[in-house]
């Protein structure tokens, strides 16, 4: 349709439909026949408004979007199709890895693949729009929603949120009917939550928003993303839902995105619970004032926004109503409302399969090898504990994912050339003395011993926040009882967040985080501990020796009184009495069953200016037998700045692959942009001054290679 024609439309519509525009509902409020469903009751809702709403949300088959769609047309006036939107996060119904598994990877191509894949399948069931990716930068692993994050560092985070963008939407959505429109969320400050505490307050600085918050969000922007969703929480202390600078002067203005802005859900009505607004109306009047074009799960403009409505912003409604005109214009809704739907059942691609496999075993991270793994054919193992043979291994947002068709751990196992006894648990609930002493018995005489213990889906993801981020539910015990029979433990940790290890990583030889590891997840570790594939991820987040180093980040500020190795010992210093101050494993931080060493550094130049680069060549040699893959991992050090500034900060990466006892050339670039941060202006530039620069295989691995000096140009 073209933009005459939707203005002509816009034109059509009263009031009470472009209000409905504005409304997304769930499927239950429709039912065959438009008869008055529970929550039409509850709502108070007429028929005619139903029929006058935008947009649906969190439907599950073609034939439920098709029917709703079907009937929706035939009662609507003007017939302007519904669009269908859904948490697509990591996988709809096949299960990739979680999205913090998948930044492990540090693979934008792996995470554009996984989210085109993902898209596929969701719009064979419907689909338009996807609440996916999520741009939160995050630090503290007591928050559950770390699950859906890319993890602290905010280079890698732009990287990884442009590349879901692309995956997603692809080139143009109105041609390709595979693709699904992408909502970044959440618009902003949500990961700081203050104790990790769902939910709950944030309070940020104007540069620390610039520097690490927003980056991430520009990036889904400049990739092209349709919908932009708010946060719950406060900026300012203003609810983001009801923060008119935050979405008028830096999404609009500053960041220049034309597209939607959308709730979260019931968002506009909690803005009475954060006790800034006194009922529904007025709680419509700020959430509409501030720029929300579309209310998720709540009445508040439906029931209130036409006594708002007036000739001051009535330019404003329409403005609202276009752009949601002109999304489901893109996806092509006005040719074609169905977007290529039948009512047949769509084949699923057999390919999904393999391909959520493959991407799982690049997810694992390898945490700890004392000569264990991988296993040996024929090698006596025994695999015991909660996680052992449980399919609860998909992770928070699999809602329409099949547990039942997930593979254990277990089941992977099973196929593999060794010996192999199991004692599973029902996700720890049975994991009482009674049961920890039959795993002490079977653990006796096996050749190794592999530990599969973690959390529950329910015990991560959102609304799942932590105090103690430690193994629960006697798995500790269980693993310090079991290693007092056999001291040849691998312990294979599913998990949505970084655990504490601390209290048990010294009782084990083998560390393997599988994280929330998807469908495919039992065949992809077990290739993994078979050396059938080569561990490859590196942790996206610093896993903590302890709970009270949190919030916690690599590229933390310097301070007036760092910590060094010749005042290590001393008090008046940044420091902790009881415990060291770094992570027990650091961000970046990966093992493989090869052996890589970097050799014969060299820079083009130490010293560059204005629009000039410097290149770094280092040569990557793989020292042993195995074929991998790694990471290598480019940090500076600002000598001199404006503002307090990281200790260091991650530039550039390249992911090699390498065969046994090969070597590659490889050249990292890094110009004036790589160097700029935010200043007390807001504004971000570079100083002129000195660089030092870090190459290694992690953050704390990386080794001084040398000073590098910038300045502008005369």
């Amino acid at each position: 349709m073209e933009q005459l024609e939707l203005l002509e439309l816009l034109n059509e519509m009263t009031i009470d439909e472009k209000i409905g525009q504005l409304v997304q509902l769930t499927p239950d409020f429709f039912s065959e026949g438009g008869e008055i469903t529970g929550p039409m009751q509850k709502w108070n809702l007429e028929s005619e408004k139903l029929y006058q709403i935008g947009s649906i949300l969190g439907t599950h088959t073609s034939e439920q979007v098709y029917s709703i769609q079907q009937d929706y047309l035939k009662k609507s006036r003007l017939s302007i199709p519904l669009i269908f939107m859904a948490d697509v996060i990591h996988g709809y119904e096949t299960i990739f890895p979680i999205p913090l598994a998948l930044a492990a990877t540090f693979d934008e191509a792996i995470v554009e693949k996984m989210a085109e894949l993902s898209a596929k399948e969701a719009t064979e069931a419907g689909i338009h729009v996807t609440f996916s990716p999520m741009a939160d930068y995050v630090k503290d692993a007591r928050w559950g929603r770390v699950l859906e994050s890319n993890g602290e560092d905010v280079t890698l985070s732009n990287a990884l949120t442009k590349a879901y963008v692309k995956g997603y939407q692809g080139e143009d959505l109105s041609k390709d009917k595979n693709r699904l429109a992408s909502c970044v969320k959440h618009f902003i400050g949500y990961g700081a939550a203050e104790g990790g505490r769902d939910y709950n307050t944030v309070d940020l600085s104007d540069i620390e928003i610039a520097q690490n918050y927003l980056p991430p969000f520009e990036a889904a922007i400049d990739a092209g993303a349709e919908l932009v969703m708010t946060s719950f929480n406060t900026v300012h202390g203003i609810p983001s839902t009801a923060n008119t600078s935050l979405i008028q002067k830096i999404l609009r203005k500053q960041l220049n995105f034309k597209g939607v802005v959308i709730s979260d859900w019931a968002a506009v009505v909690e803005l009475i619970a954060h006790r800034v607004a006194e009922d529904k109306k007025e709680a419509a009047l700020l959430a509409f004032s501030a720029g929300i074009d579309m209310d998720m799960m709540s009445d508040s403009y439906l029931s209130n926004l036409k006594e708002i409505i007036n000739n001051k912003n009535k330019e404003k409604l329409d403005e609202a109503v276009l752009r949601i005109l002109n999304l489901k214009n893109k996806l092509g809704l006005f040719e074609d409302p169905y977007r290529g739907l039948t009512k047949k059942e769509f084949d699923k691609n057999k390919n999904l399969r393999i391909s959520a496999c493959e991407i799982a075993e690049k997810c694992s991270v390898l945490l700890k090898n004392e000569n264990i793994l991988p296993l040996i054919k024929n090698q006596k193992v025994a695999l015991i504990g909660p996680k052992a043979k449980s399919r609860d291994i998909l992770g928070a947002w699999s809602w329409i994912g099949d547990k039942e068709e997930a593979v254990s751990l277990s089941d992977g196992l099973q196929k593999k050339d060794i010996e192999l006894s199991v004692l599973g648990f029902q996700d720890g609930r049975e994991l009482s003395d009674k049961n920890i002493k039959k795993a002490v018995r079977l653990a006796e005489g096996q050749d190794i011993v592999i530990l599969a213990v973690g959390e529950t889906s329910q015990e991560t993801g959102e609304a799942a926040s932590l105090t103690n981020i430690n193994l629960t539910r006697n798995q500790e015990k269980l693993i310090m009882e079991v290693s007092k029979v056999n001291k040849n433990i691998v312990l294979v940790l599913f998990n949505g967040r970084p655990v504490e290890l601390s209290s048990i990583e010294c009782f084990v030889k083998g560390i393997l985080v599988a994280w929330f590891p998807g469908t495919e997840g039992g065949h992809a570790l077990a290739n993994l501990l078979m050396g059938e594939a080569n561990p490859q991820g590196k942790l996206p987040m610093s896993f903590p020796r302890a709970v009270g180093q949190l919030p916690y980040t690599y590229a933390h500020l310097s301070t007036g009184r760092p910590q060094n190795e010749e005042n290590k010992n001393q008090k008046y210093i940044s420091r902790y009495m009881d415990e060291e101050t770094t992570p027990l494993y650091p961000f970046g931080f990966g093992l493989s069953y090869s052996d890589f060493e970097l050799q014969d550094i060299k820079f083009s130049k130490k010293k560059f200016k204005g629009n000039e680069s410097i290149s770094i060549d280092v040569t990557v040699k793989n020292k042993n037998m195995n074929s991998g893959s790694t990471v290598i991992q480019l940090y500076s050090q600002d000598i001199v700045t404006t503002v307090a500034r990281p200790v260091r900060e991650l530039k550039k990466w390249i992911k090699i692959d390498l065969l046994g006892h090969d070597e590659k050339r490889i050249s990292f670039s890094l110009t004036e942009r790589d160097l700029r941060y935010v200043h007390p202006n807001l504004k971000s530039k570079v100083d002129s001054g000195k660089f030092n620069l870090y190459l290694g295989f992690d953050s704390l691995d990386a080794k001084i290679i040398g000073t590098v000096e910038y300045h502008e140009s005369n």
